[in-house]
């Protein structure tokens, strides 16, 4: 067992994953409630980058609905960049590592 040789590589995987971690930034996923009436855009580092509302939300009267709309189109681009940042992270260090059933990259980067 080449133990230079594996910590050599582990210094490689280390660098792919900080490298990837940074571009998670520029992957990009929108989710929309209340029949496109809230859009919210989240990064792959899982921050909210982005909140559209429709002007006719926008009364005292509805702050209760408005309020439920944005946590459900929030919580729905969070649910759907979920997959991006898997595969992203997969590409980023493909090749580094073996291939281990059940191994997942994700829980690194939370």
């Amino acid at each position: 067992m080449d133990l230079s040789g594996m910590m050599g590589k582990m210094k490689d995987l280390q660098a792919r994953m900080a490298e990837a971690q940074e571009q998670l930034g520029s992957i990009t996923e929108s989710a929309e409630s209340g029949a496109g009436l809230v859009r919210v855009t989240v990064n792959g580092q899982k921050k909210v980058i982005g909140l559209e509302i429709d002007s006719d939300l926008i009364k005292p009267e509805d702050k209760e609905m408005l309020q439920d709309l944005v946590v459900a189109a929030m919580n729905k681009a969070m649910e759907t960049i979920e997959p991006k940042i898997k595969e992203h992270l997969q590409k980023s260090t493909q090749g580094m590592m073996p291939n281990i059933p059940g191994l997942d990259l994700g829980n690194l980067m939370k």
